[in-house]
């Protein structure tokens, strides 16, 4: 799988709580990759947490500074990079993601709703019907996750080792065949 891949980088997206960062550190150890979660690197360059950069800032300067890491990201190779789940509304972010594979984790709003219930630290959660906030979200953005290169459909039982293998299962059937031949 590894020399298939020839080090290009696997981008997940998805909604927050469909689970990138635990699959995304699973499939870079399975792949000898290293790891790294866009979330994680804003919070370590700014020294703010995302609500603190969400509330005095604003989502647009997040999402502003979110794009300067992804950018920076894309130069590296043999990555697997768990991504903000609004990375994908900013156009010039697929530029970005486009130098790898983009891999749409799908949750079903019910099971985000179930991982996410007890997490207060979600900046897009602060409104009172976090089903109907999930819902209108999931909504604006799936015809935007979509684009990815593979969709894994996530349901309530999946471990994140059962979707760590599927996905590596998937990845040969979107990669181009190599050829031996220079053009």
């Amino acid at each position: 799988m590894q020399k298939q891949l020839n080090g290009i980088n696997i981008y997940l997206i998805g909604m927050m709580g469909a689970g990138k960062t635990t699959v995304g550190e699973l499939l870079a150890k399975q792949l000898g990759y290293r790891f790294i979660d866009t979330d994680d690197l804003i919070t370590q360059a700014t020294h703010q947490s995302i609500s603190d950069i969400f509330a005095t800032e604003g989502e647009e300067a997040f999402r502003d500074i979110e794009s300067q890491v992804l950018s920076q990201l894309c130069a590296y190779q043999k990555f697997v990079i768990a991504t903000g789940g609004g990375i994908i509304l900013k156009r010039m972010n697929w530029s970005y993601l486009r130098h790898g594979i983009i891999i749409w984790l799908n949750v079903p709003v019910e099971e985000l709703l179930n991982r996410l219930k007890e997490d207060t630290t979600r900046p897009l959660l602060q409104h009172p019907d976090h089903e109907q906030q999930l819902q209108t979200l999931l909504e604006k953005r799936k015809s935007l996750y979509a684009q990815a290169d593979l969709e894994i459909m996530i349901n309530s039982g999946d471990t994140p080792e059962q979707i760590s293998t599927q996905i590596l299962e998937k990845i040969p059937s979107i990669l181009k065949p190599q050829s031996n031949a220079l053009n």
